[in-house]
C-alpha cells in the first residue's frame, strides 16, 4: 500500500479529476492522491468526441468555455502534449422560431461577452455549405473558433504534469467509503487502505452521486446513455462542414478522417448501460437525421461506434464546491456533457479554492451543490430540447444502483 495520508484525496481519474491534481499541484500542493478504480479516461472521457465551444445560454458556462480556450491555447507550452486543437466551427440549427430565439439570444449573450458568432439565414447556410439541406431551418449560429481536441492527449497532458509535480496515481484503487465525524471528512476508505485526508475530490463523473451518499450528502447527478456511430470512409463529399448539431433534434455529426461521427439516440431513463445499441432503431435514427441535414450521405455506412454516459445534474450545469454542512468535501461533478470542455477551468478553480479558500478567476458560487435545495437552479436555454445533451425532462434525484460498491 502506498501512503496512508495526504492533504487531498481525489477520486476519480477522469479528466475532471486529472485537471484538478494538476492543478493543485502546479500551486505547490505535494501531498495529493487521485484514485482510479480502473484505468485512467476509461469512462466518460474515453467516451466523448472532445468537442469545445462557446455557445451556450447561460453566462457562467460562456465563461467557464473563456477560461478553458484560454488554457487550452497555452497547453502545449505548458505541459508538452499538443492537445489537438481543431477549429472547424460549431453550426447550430434550429427549426422553429423558439429554437431560432433561443440562438439569438446566446449570440446576445456571446457578442457582450466579446465572443463573435454570426447569425445565419437558410440561404446563407447553403451558400456556405452547399451540402446541407436546410427547407426547415429558421436559422443558424456559426462560431468559427469553436471545434474539438484530443481527450487522451489533453488526459495524458495533465496526469503527467501531475505526476512529475509529485501527486500520487493509484490506478486500478478503488474508493470504498468515507469517513466523517458527521460536520468535515476525515478519511477515504479503498481497497488497500485507509488514506487520512482534509478534502476528498468528487470528481466521479456519472457515478457522482454515490460518492457523496458516503459522505451522508444527496447529490442529485445521475448516469445517462448517449450513443455515437462511426461511418465508413466517405471521400466523395468535399465540402469541408463544421461540427453540425440539430438544435431541437439533439442530433450531431463532424468529421473523423476520411469517415464521419455521427450522434445515435439518447436514453431518457438513467442507467449505468455504456453497450452499443446496434440495432434497427438506434441506427435508423442516426442515419435519418444524417441524410435529412446531408443528402449526400445516402450511401454512408455504419461501421461501429461506442456509447458513453453523461453525467446530468438538474439544470445541466456543473455542480463545483462543498457543501455547507460536510467541511472539506468537495464536488466536482455535473457537467451535463460539458466535462472535457471545461476540464481546465474547472481544474484550476478547484485547485485556488482548496488551496486559497474561494475560486478567484471566476465567482462559482452560483455551482454550489446547495444550489437544488434553495431552489437556485441555473437556466440552461441552449440545453432545453429534448435529446440535447441532458434532454428536456427534469431528470431529478433518481435513484441508480450498481457501480460503485457501498462501504
Amino acid at each position: 500500500m502506498g501512503q496512508s495520508s495526504a492533504e487531498v484525496v481525489i477520486i476519480g481519474g477522469g479528466i475532471i479529476g486529472a485537471s484538478v491534481a494538476y492543478h493543485l499541484t502546479q500551486r505547490g500542493m505535494r501531498d495529493v492522491i487521485l484514485l482510479e478504480s480502473d484505468s485512467l479516461g476509461s469512462g466518460s472521457t474515453g467516451r466523448c468526441l472532445g468537442g469545445i465551444r462557446y455557445q451556450f445560454g447561460s453566462e457562467i458556462n460562456v465563461r467557464f468555455s473563456q477560461v478553458s480556450f484560454a488554457l487550452f491555447q497555452q497547453f502545449e507550452e505548458e505541459l508538452g502534449v499538443d492537445p489537438g486543437v481543431r477549429r472547424i466551427g460549431y453550426l447550430f440549427l434550429a427549426t422553429s422560431e423558439r429554437g431560432g430565439q433561443v440562438l439569438a439570444e446566446s449570440a446576445r449573450l456571446l457578442r457582450r461577452l466579446g465572443i463573435e458568432v454570426e447569425l445565419l439565414s437558410p440561404e446563407e447556410i447553403e451558400q456556405r455549405w452547399p451540402a446541407l439541406q436546410v427547407s426547415d431551418v429558421w436559422v443558424g449560429s456559426f462560431c468559427q473558433e469553436e471545434g474539438y481536441a484530443g481527450p487522451y492527449e489533453v488526459l495524458r497532458g495533465y496526469i503527467e504534469g501531475a505526476r512529475r509535480q509529485g501527486c500520487q496515481i493509484r490506478e486500478g484503487v478503488e474508493a470504498r467509503g468515507i469517513l466523517t465525524d458527521g460536520k468535515r471528512v476525515l478519511a477515504v476508505e479503498t481497497a488497500e487502505g485507509t488514506i487520512a485526508c482534509a478534502f476528498v475530490v468528487d470528481a466521479a463523473g456519472p457515478r457522482a452521486s454515490s460518492v457523496a451518499a458516503w459522505a451522508g450528502m444527496e447529490l442529485p447527478v445521475v448516469p445517462i446513455r448517449r450513443q455515437v456511430f462511426t461511418t465508413t470512409a466517405f471521400p466523395r463529399l468535399k465540402d469541408p462542414l463544421p461540427l453540425l448539431i440539430d438544435l431541437e433534434r439533439g442530433w450531431y455529426l463532424r468529421r473523423e478522417g476520411e469517415g464521419f461521427l455521427v450522434a445515435g439516440p439518447q436514453d431518457q431513463e438513467p442507467s449505468y448501460n455504456t453497450a452499443l445499441d446496434g440495432g434497427l432503431e438506434a441506427v435508423s435514427w442516426a442515419a435519418e437525421n444524417a441524410l435529412h441535414r446531408v443528402p449526400a450521405l445516402a450511401d454512408m455506412e455504419i461501421s461501429g461506434g461506442w456509447a458513453g454516459l453523461y453525467e446530468v445534474s438538474p439544470d445541466r450545469h456543473a455542480i463545483l464546491g462543498e457543501f455547507p454542512e460536510m467541511k472539506g468535501f468537495i464536488c466536482a461533478n455535473g457537467f451535463s456533457g460539458h466535462g472535457f470542455m471545461h476540464s481546465p477551468a474547472a481544474g484550476r478553480l478547484i485547485a485556488e479554492l482548496i488551496c486559497e479558500g474561494r475560486a478567484s478567476t471566476l465567482d462559482i458560487s452560483a455551482l454550489s451543490p446547495a444550489r437544488f435545495g434553495q431552489g437556485r437552479l441555473i437556466p440552461e436555454p441552449m440545453t432545453a430540447f429534448r435529446g440535447l445533451e441532458g434532454g428536456e425532462e427534469e431528470l431529478g434525484n433518481v435513484e441508480v444502483d450498481g457501480g460503485i460498491r457501498s462501504p
